[in-house]
This record gives C-alpha cells, structure tokens and sequence, in this order.
C-alpha cells in the first residue's frame, strides 16, 4: 500500500499522486465520512465538490464513497473498495471519521490492506492523515471528540488505526489558517505532505 498525506485537499505534491498511480485504473474512492456531523449541507456540498474536482483535474475519476451505506456490511465495503486504484479520505473531525469509519468495518479492511502490501493508494488529508496514528489523543484539542451523527450511544474512539507508529499534526506550521493550527504541545510532530510507498 501507497501513502499520499497532505495538510490541506490535495497538497503541493500532486505529480507524486501521478506517479504513484501510473499503472493503476484512476478511479478513486472519496470518503467524505469525517464531515457527516456538519448541519451546513450546502457549504458541505461545495466543500466536496472543491476537493473532487482537485482530482478530477489530475485525470482521476472519482466516486463518493459513503460509509454509512456500508455500516454493518463490511463484505460488502471490501468488495466494492476493490474497484479503485485510490482511496481518498478528505479532511473533518477525526473522531467522527473513526467512528464511520469502525460501524462500516473500513478500519480492519484497511488495516489488513496495508499489512499484505495491496496494490492500492490511501491518500488523504486532514482527519483522513490523523487516523492513521496509534492514538486520537491530543486530537480533541482540535476535533470535538463527543460529535455523534450515528447515534450517542456509540462511545467516543480514542486509537487511531495504528498503521503509522506515530501522530501526525497536520496543520502545525503550515499557513493553513483554520482552526487546526493551535499549537499542539507534548511531543514532536510531522507537519507538511507525507508521500510513502
């Protein structure tokens, strides 16, 4: 599995998004889940279409990829995620995001991507980079951690999906003003746009 991490949509490095995919089918799978808390449906639309049309733009064909369709149907997920050369997880409140996230099982069929090296690339930003790490810790200085669309009953997730070893901030240091970029303090941080193969 490929990595394509950035701070803010799609980075200052979109050539590597092209090589990286080069040999693949271009269609990419956008997860817009880490936004499902938002009321705004129409500022939410717009922002979505922005981030498709980032990747549209590269020759990339996209399709949104709603996790809530999937919830308790990780069969399903996984058979249907085969179909893409991408999956792009875009920016919102991370604790959000890991819960669509674990409802749809996305969590463990990603994790078992990444352990048997699948021929595909996760690329993201924002929420979609935080989730990678051990831990969402220090992430609720930023995301409200009791945002619940799917229901109160379901608790607040605390682990990250552990397929990175450690956190990564990614608005520290950057010039993206939003309200990310607090300091976070405590430990040493990536910041800035990650590609790894």
């Amino acid at each position: 599995m490929k990595f394509y991490l950035s701070s803010l949509r799609i980075g200052n490095h979109e050539n590597k998004l092209i090589e990286m995919t080069e040999s693949g089918n271009k269609k990419v799978a956008f997860i817009n889940s880490a936004m499902d808390f938002a009321t705004d449906l129409e500022r939410r639309e717009k922002s979505d279409k922005l981030n498709i049309h980032d990747l549209e733009r590269l020759g990339f064909k996209v399709e949104i990829l709603d996790l809530k369709l999937y919830f308790n149907k990780p069969n399903n997920l996984e058979a249907m995620l085969e179909h893409f050369d991408v999956i792009w997880v875009r920016g919102g409140n991370t604790f959000v995001l890991a819960q669509a996230m674990k409802l749809s099982g996305f969590d463990e069929i990603i994790k078992r991507f990444h352990r048997t090296q699948k021929d595909i690339v996760y690329g993201g930003y924002s929420a979609g980079v935080c989730i990678l790490g051990p831990t969402l810790k220090g992430i609720h200085m930023v995301d409200e951690p009791n945002q619940k669309p799917y229901g109160e009953h379901h608790p607040t997730i605390w682990e990250g999906l552990s397929i990175l070893d450690y956190v990564i901030a990614p608005h520290y240091k950057s010039d993206h003003r939003g309200r990310s970029q607090r300091s976070l303090k405590g430990g040493d941080f990536e910041h800035g746009n990650v590609s790894r193969k």
